[in-house]
Formats: C-alpha cells, structure tokens, sequence
C-alpha cells in the first residue's frame, strides 16, 4: 500500500520526476507523457461515475482501480514478467466480457455516433478519447521503450468499451446523436 504523508516535495521544481524504480526523467518524457494521459482519462472517467449507478458504475470503479494499476505498470521500465504490478491479460478479457453483454442488447450502428446524449455518455465519450490519446503514447513508447503489451491491449479494449458503454447508457442506444453526412451543407 502507498503511504503519502507529504504531498509536496520540491523533487519537480527544474522539470524532473522520479519513475517508479527511482529513475529520474524529463517531466516531457513519453513515459510521463503515457502515464500522465492515463491518469487524464481516469479523471474523465471520474466526472461520468458523477452520472452513473448500478452496474455501470461499478463497472467504471473496476476499471478506474485498473487504470491505476496501469499508471503503476507504466511508471516502471521493464517487461511483463519482472515481478511488479503489470496489467495482464485477464483484466482486458474482463472489458470484452462487459463489452459483448452491453453489445448484445444494441442495435447495429448505422451511421457514427456524435458524443453526446446523457451527460454520462457524452462524459464517456471524452474518456474514450483520452483513452485512444494515452493509447497513441504507449505505442510510440513502446517503439523506444519496453513496454507490457497488455497495457496496449487493455487501453484498446477500454476505448471500446467506453464507447459501447456510452451507447448502453444512451438508453441502449435509442438516444444516440448519430451523425448524419453532409447535413450542414
């Protein structure tokens, strides 16, 4: 368990931080970077919970705690197998699991979905976005780095399932803002 019992430190003050094992970086290095955007989708996440009960909600608390795992796994160079707090793969086929029973209940798309709607579901949909962003880090990352490629999967899944979660949320989609092409014209 992580205890805090000082919040500031000075460490920070010229543009440096510390990883998880130590190591000190530029405040800008793609590994902050990709940790950092994590913990922004998790924030957004936060502000959708703000719009959700039951089972939704419980869902986003499971995947919020998962989020935090993978700041943790992110935040520490090294491979899957290194013995430290890593996602792994039983957590992204928990996402799938959640994504085809809100799927099943869905009508087909027939044209893209606008974010919007409830304000869980447009809440959900800028997490979703995020979550893509954090998603385009940890590939770049993981081009020059080593990288859990669970967390790449896990962040793929989330997208999915945020999207697919919104649109659940979204009165099983009937309430969708769906875009119509060339409307404006």
């Amino acid at each position: 368990m992580v205890t805090l019992s000082r919040i500031y430190t000075r460490g920070g003050d010229e543009g440096r931080t510390s990883l998880g094992d130590g190591t000190r970086v530029a405040k800008h290095s793609p590994r902050v970077e990709a940790y950092g955007t994590v913990d922004e989708a998790n924030a957004a996440i936060g502000l959708a919970r703000l719009h959700t009960t039951g089972e939704a909600d419980a869902m986003l608390a499971r995947i919020q705690n998962d989020l935090f795992d993978l700041g943790a796994d992110l935040c520490r160079p090294g491979g899957p197998d290194d013995g430290r707090l890593r996602v792994i793969d039983a957590q992204v086929a928990r996402l799938e699991r959640e994504i085809d029973a809100m799927n099943a209940e869905l009508a087909p798309l027939r044209s893209f979905v606008l974010p919007g709607g409830s304000p869980a579901a447009a809440f959900l949909h800028l997490a979703r976005t995020v979550v893509r962003r954090a998603e385009r880090l940890v590939v770049a990352l993981a081009e020059t780095e080593t990288v859990n490629p669970a967390a790449i999967r896990y962040l793929n899944r989330l997208s999915d399932h945020l999207f697919v979660l919104a649109r659940w949320l979204n009165d099983k989609g009937a309430k969708d803002v769906l875009w119509v092409p060339g409307a404006n014209r």
